[in-house]
């Protein structure tokens, strides 16, 4: 169906449901082959603060750091169930982000801002790589820099038309002319999501094998805000999260007041956003559903 009612109450619910299940999943084969992770961003502060969802949200995310991450994408997919697959520019061609999705086949949950992409977004839990972070100031920098530009130019080539939150008027559409015209540069320069990935991916993966007093999400625009070190996040606290447990970073106090202030203050009405679905299609789960 498409909807232009983000905050429809019965929809969330359901997405809720369903992305439950799918982070139940990933909690179980995390488990099973001895890999860690941490729920991040809303997520956590969703389980700090509410045990579960943040009531308005409408995704997961999760991190993990690069080794545990590319075990995961190697070995993963043997061990999910049927419905589950993993997407990144790996397996799907258009994929336009820069890090995977454990997705819910058959579904879709597109946003507003990815309405005329050509992947189309299924209901889906986002896996984070968090990777080793120089030490030096100006190093940091200039990495941020790279992968910031490989990533924003990734997701150009999926989305001509970015998510812009309180851009209006002629500004809004100057930015919408510079962004489409990118967008069809690199596709009649046959410019390829996979290319832009391998790109993001060799900028953020610039400091794999040295020894580094940090880590930070580099799928970020500014990676200093989402950096932590080991001891952050290990080791793990196990938390309740609706109806199942999840792994939260061992410092999440630390590392939440650093991204967002007082996150356990509720955020004005005005100031509770999501992704504003577009088109939502629940597939096989749709009877099922309540």
């Amino acid at each position: 169906m498409t909807t232009d009612d983000s905050a429809d109450p019965q929809m969330l619910h359901r997405v809720h449901l369903l992305l439950t299940k799918m982070l139940a999943e990933f909690d179980r084969v995390c488990r099973q082959l001895g890999v860690s992770y941490a729920v991040y961003g809303g997520t956590a502060i969703g389980a700090v603060r509410h045990k579960g969802f943040i009531p308005w949200d409408d995704d997961i995310d999760v991190m993990m750091t690069r080794s545990d991450y590319e075990r995961f994408l190697a070995e993963a997919p043997e061990k999910l169930g049927e419905e589950f697959r993993v997407d990144n520019t790996r397996t799907i061609r258009d994929y336009p982000f820069m890090f995977s999705k454990l997705v819910l086949k058959d579904t879709l949950l597109i946003p507003e801002f990815a309405k005329d992409s050509t992947y189309r977004m299924p209901i889906s839990l986002d896996i984070l790589p968090v990777d080793n972070a120089p030490d030096s100031p100006s190093a940091f920098r200039a990495m941020s820099r790279r992968t910031w530009l490989w990533g924003r130019l990734l997701f150009l080539r999926g989305t001509p038309r970015p998510y812009l939150i309180g851009i209006t008027g002629a500004r809004r559409a100057a930015i919408y002319s510079v962004t489409t015209t990118v967008h069809w540069i690199m596709r009649c320069l046959g410019i390829t999501p996979r290319l832009l990935q391998s790109r993001w991916e060799k900028a953020a993966r610039t400091y794999e094998h040295a020894e580094t007093k940090r880590m930070a999400d580099f799928s970020m625009r500014d990676p200093e805000n989402w950096a932590l070190t080991r001891d952050e996040l290990f080791p793990v606290h196990e938390v309740p999260f609706e109806d199942i447990t999840v792994m939260l970073p061992h410092e999440y106090d630390v590392l939440l007041r650093r991204g967002y202030g007082d996150y356990m203050e509720l955020p004005p009405e005005d100031q509770r956003r999501n992704h504003k679905p577009h088109i939502v299609d629940f597939g096989p789960y749709e009877s099922t559903l309540p």
